[in-house]
């Protein structure tokens, strides 16, 4: 069982943001072309950097906890690793966006809110 490591913390990443999709309507999954544009040339140069560095030896991966499926020379979880953490980001970043508007950048403060110190 313990192959299955490095997989079932990237599974229990997707279970555990999922329900953000539909209960507070994140809309990452809907609008899976605009995710896939935001996250696939950041997993390409994080992948092609992982690839320089196994083969240079300057890192690896602990076959124990690997189901064993290579692309090359990384393992398949490592390459879903840069395709489910950031989709689990947008996730949780549009959930948060969505019930607090007014944290995203740029957002202008509600009238009920007040400046530290402010006189009124």
């Amino acid at each position: 069982m313990q192959q299955f490591g490095y997989l079932a913390v990237l599974i229990a990443c997707v279970v555990g943001t999922l329900p953000l999709e539909f209960a507070l309507r994140a809309r990452v999954y809907r609008r899976w072309l605009r995710a896939l544009l935001a996250v696939l040339p950041v997993a390409v140069g994080f992948l092609v950097w992982d690839y320089l560095a196994v083969r240079a030896g300057w890192w690896w991966f602990d076959t124990e906890y690997l189901i064993g499926v290579f692309i090359g020379t990384l393992p398949l979880e490592e390459l879903l690793f840069f395709l489910v953490i950031p989709v689990c980001g947008l996730l949780t970043y549009e959930a948060v966006r969505r019930i607090r508007p007014d944290w995203a950048p740029g957002a202008r403060p509600r009238a009920d809110d007040t400046a530290v110190g402010a006189e009124k």
